[in-house]
């Protein structure tokens, strides 16, 4: 049995030496699975001569590049635990990542350089004033410069690459940490989830044995998805080392630029968020430019049935779609598990894994009621960090997700029991966001919606009350100053996504009859907006 992750790319090398593992998409430049292999045991190496042992984790800060891969893998076979983070990320949130999981090393490159060393400076200062314990127990990591000059006591990654390969312990233990993803799962606090090498290969397996294939050795996938995201991590990299096909990578969308790409690379599976699809179905000829794919693939966030249809029609071709979450590593369902593909569903399960529903009792739902989605498999994460709370019980995850069967067994997606806003497939924490602004001099309260958006899923509404004592809500100036700062703030301590699309300054709030903010009324609102019915 595989052990690690990492085995697959030695299986890949061995079998596949001179085909095609990764493509540049900036630049062209091509990485056989042979030299992905060799620079994979060199910085794996390198990894263990900067005195990091078993278990030690490292952040992965980066864009997404060919040299992301070789660090992912490299840690990995290296005995050690990735974490990948969003390069877009705030300071601040990298402080409380770093914080929280303590990392020996920090892989930056020249977009992320600037914050990972405000990282490592933010977590000096803040030892400074931290008892004796607390400073012997805390790490601050060692960073490791991707082409950038490095500062005094950074590493270096061509150091790294030019390190001799040597042989490393055989992995024996599949049940071994692997990744550390970051995630809400079912709370409202970004958490860690714990996803082992048997979880990731398990998944990389179940999508594997589906027929029709979702990869083939001789496909060519498109890599636009964030390898920080477990979609873009483990659905399209992971399934790119098992089929030992090829990966143009490419780190940020533009809806013509993909285009060219997928042409001139002859891609033929595409993996998208819902977005993509969005941008593409104005684009007049491209039935044409993608005369080449295969297959389409989306995730992450829900798909609307008529945008499906729309491009589908100009296109020629299937959307397949699907569902999973970072605890099931990811995968769960596709509609290339299905019979046929149905308007609105996601798909029936992957082979190995199962799915039940249960109402509020816990009981199975009547008919064709819906329930709680649970999952089973033998992709199921541990729990999460540090101490693997909150894990599967009796091999059942519970995820917070409502949805119902039909008679063919394919999944339809109804609700989520938690107030979660997914935009373009990334978690946004409402009460992340709410506590941000009520920080804010002059707020009293605010409340966070999400809203569907065209382009990206959902988008985030923000309702911001102002404190009367401070400022008068029907002062113009005072609004606008208010919203200004409002805006300054989120734009400086939130990633972009997370960032409202729209905020409302309003004299009061909705609530229920226990005092409560009534979020309901405010999606209806906003709802009926869009509908028309109200201005």
């Amino acid at each position: 049995m595989t052990a690690n992750l990492a085995e697959l790319l030695t299986r890949a090398a061995a079998e596949s030496p001179d085909r095609v593992a990764l493509v540049d998409a900036a630049t062209g430049r091509r990485t056989t699975w042979s030299e992905l292999e060799d620079a994979v045991s060199r910085v794996a190496a390198g990894l263990g001569e900067l005195g990091l042992v078993a278990g030690n984790r490292v952040v992965l800060s980066t864009a997404n590049r060919p040299e992301f891969v070789t660090a992912y893998l490299a840690v990995l076979r290296a005995h050690l635990v990735a974490v990948p983070v969003n390069p877009r990320a705030a300071t601040g949130e990298l402080v409380r990542t770093a914080a929280d999981c303590r990392p020996r090393l920090l892989v930056a490159d020249s977009t992320t350089i600037t914050s990972a060393r405000s990282v490592a400076t933010g977590l000096e200062e803040a030892l400074r004033g931290a008892d004796e314990e607390l400073r012997a127990r805390a790490v601050v990591p060692r960073i490791v410069a991707l082409d950038c000059p490095p500062a005094a006591g950074e590493a270096e990654w061509s150091a790294l690459l030019g390190t001799a390969p040597r042989a490393l312990p055989a992995a024996r233990d599949a049940e071994s940490l692997a990744v550390l993803l970051y995630t809400s799962g079912t709370s409202s606090v970004p958490r860690a989830a714990m996803l082992s090498h048997r979880a990731l290969i398990a998944n990389v397996e179940q999508a594997a044995r589906v027929d029709p294939p979702m990869v083939r050795r001789d496909d060519v996938l498109y890599g636009v998805l964030p390898m920080f995201h477990v979609y873009g991590l483990n659905a399209v990299l992971g399934q790119v080392l098992c089929q030992q096909a090829t990966l143009v990578v490419a780190d940020t969308f533009d809806p013509e630029g993909a285009l060219d790409d997928i042409a001139r690379y002859g891609v033929t599976v595409v993996p998208i968020a819902p977005p993509v699809l969005a941008h593409w179905r104005t684009v007049p000829d491209v039935a044409e430019r993608l005369r080449g794919v295969r297959t389409i693939m989306s995730g992450s966030a829900p798909l609307s049935p008529e945008l499906v249809e729309e491009f589908t029609e100009r296109s020629g071709l299937t959307v397949h779609q699907g569902y999973g979450l970072t605890e099931a590593a990811p995968v769960v369902t596709s509609t290339l598990c299905s019979k046929e593909v149905k308007a609105g569903s996601v798909g029936s399960a992957l082979p190995g894994v199962s799915l039940r529903l249960v109402d509020e009792t816990g009981g199975t739902p009547s008919g064709s009621d819906p329930g709680e989605i649970l999952v089973a498999g033998d992709n199921l994460f541990d729990g999460y960090w540090p101490d693997a709370s909150d894990g599967p019980v009796d091999g059942w995850l519970a995820t917070g997700d409502v949805g119902f069967l039909d008679g063919d067994g394919d999944l339809f997606l109804v609700d989520r029991l938690k107030e979660i806003i997914i935009v373009s497939g990334f978690n946004v924490y409402p009460s992340e966001i709410e506590e941000l602004l009520a920080d804010v001099d002059g707020v009293l309260e605010a409340a966070v919606v999400g809203v569907p958006d065209e382009l990206t899923g959902e988008a985030v509404v923000a309702y911001v009350r102002p404190d009367p004592a401070r400022l008068d809500p029907a002062d113009e100036a005072a609004v606008t100053e208010l919203r200004r700062r409002v805006r300054e703030i989120c734009e400086a301590r939130l990633a972009r996504f997370k960032q409202p699309s729209r905020l409302e300054v309003v004299p009061a709030l909705p609530r229920t009859i226990t005092g409560k903010i009534a979020k309901g009324r405010l999606r209806t609102v906003i709802r009926r907006e869009g509908m028309g019915l109200i201005e």
